[in-house]
C-alpha cells in the first residue's frame, strides 16, 4: 500500500482527481443546465470555472509528473473563455519574479501605476481604478477590466508587428468553437447565459483569491499575502490563497501546501510581515466598499532601473 502511495503521488494522482471531478461535474451541469434553476448553474458553474483557472495554475508550476504535451493538453479547454493558457502560462511565469512583484510594467499581474501616470489619468479613469480596489468593483468590474487591458496589449503587440501570439489565439478560436458547439448544439443551453451565468462569475471568483495575495512593500518579501480558509474555498483555489508559500516554493503541489503552511506558519507569517487575512469573509468586511489600497506605487517601493 505504501509503494501504490508513492505511486499515486509520484504520477500526481491528487490533480489527476481533481481533473477527473472538475470536468465531470462541468459536463454533467451543462448537460442539465436547461432544465436547472439559474441559483444552482450559476453558483455550481462559477465554482468550477474557479477551479479550472486554479487547475491551470498548477499546471505551469507543478504537475510534473506527466509529459508536459499531456500537462496542457489537460487543462487547455478554455472553460473560461477569456485567455488562450500559453499566454498564461508565460504572463504569469513573468509574474514570479519576485522583486518586481507589484512594479508596474515589469509584473504582469500589478494593480499599481506609477505616480507620474496617475497624474496624467482622467477623473474618471482614476475613480474607475479606485472602484476597482474594492471587493465589490474587483467582483463586478474586474473581469471587464482585465479583458479591456488584455485586448489592449495584444492590440499593441500587433501595431508593433509582433504575430507571435497569434497562432495562439487562433487555436483558442478553435477550442471556444468546438466548446460553444457542445454547450449550445449538444447540451441546448444558450452560449450567452454561460457567459454570464458561468464564466463571467466564475472569472469574479478567480479575481477574488487575486484581490489581495500582493501588496506594495519596500522589502519584496513581504509583498505576498496569506489567506486562511475553509476547505471549500482551499481546494477551488488548490490552497494558492495561501499564497506566501506559492511564491516561496513554487514548484511544490498544491496538495502539500497545507501541511507545508502548518510546518511553518510563524516563520513565513514572520518573514512577511504578517500579512494574512483569516478568511473571505474578512475581507468582505473591510474591503467590500474600501479600497485594499490606493493604486498608485508607494515612493517608498524601489523603482527598477529602467521602465519597461
Amino acid at each position: 500500500m505504501r509503494a501504490l502511495g508513492q505511486l499515486f503521488r509520484r504520477i500526481d494522482g491528487p490533480t489527476w482527481l481533481v481533473a477527473l471531478v472538475l470536468y465531470g461535474a462541468w459536463v454533467a451541469l451543462m448537460v442539465h443546465a436547461v432544465r436547472l434553476p439559474g441559483w444552482i448553474v450559476l453558483p455550481a458553474g462559477a465554482y468550477l470555472v474557479a477551479w479550472h483557472f486554479s487547475l491551470q495554475h498548477e499546471a505551469i508550476h507543478a504537475f510534473r509528473g506527466v509529459p508536459r504535451w499531456l500537462r496542457v493538453a489537460v487543462v487547455y479547454p478554455p472553460l473560461g473563455l477569456w485567455f488562450p493558457f500559453p499566454l498564461y502560462e508565460k504572463s504569469h511565469s513573468t509574474h514570479h519574479r519576485d522583486a518586481h512583484l507589484t512594479i508596474p510594467g515589469l509584473d504582469p499581474e500589478s494593480y499599481y501605476v506609477y505616480e507620474a501616470d496617475w497624474e496624467r489619468m482622467s477623473r474618471w479613469r482614476r475613480a474607475l481604478l479606485t472602484f476597482n480596489q474594492t471587493l465589490l468593483g474587483r467582483l463586478s468590474i474586474g473581469p471587464l477590466l482585465r479583458l479591456w487591458t488584455l485586448i489592449l496589449r495584444e492590440g499593441d503587440r500587433i501595431r508593433r508587428g509582433d504575430r507571435s501570439h497569434l497562432r495562439h489565439w487562433c487555436m483558442h478560436a478553435l477550442a471556444l468553437g468546438v466548446l460553444f458547439g457542445f454547450i449550445s448544439g449538444v447540451c441546448h443551453f444558450p452560449v450567452w447565459q454561460y457567459v454570464l451565468l458561468v464564466a463571467y462569475p466564475g472569472f469574479s471568483l478567480g479575481l477574488l483569491r487575486a484581490f489581495t495575495e500582493h501588496r506594495a512593500a519596500t522589502d519584496s518579501a513581504q509583498r505576498t499575502a496569506s489567506v486562511e480558509t475553509n476547505f471549500i474555498f482551499g481546494i477551488m483555489y488548490l490552497y494558492n490563497n495561501i499564497h506566501v508559500v506559492h511564491h516561496l516554493n513554487p514548484t511544490l503541489p498544491w496538495y502539500e501546501i497545507p501541511r507545508f503552511y502548518r510546518q511553518h506558519r510563524d516563520e513565513l507569517l514572520s518573514t512577511n510581515g504578517h500579512f494574512l487575512y483569516r478568511g473571505y469573509a474578512e475581507l468582505v468586511r473591510r474591503f467590500l466598499w474600501v479600497p485594499v489600497f490606493r493604486p498608485v506605487l508607494p515612493r517608498s517601493v524601489p523603482r527598477p532601473p529602467t521602465r519597461s
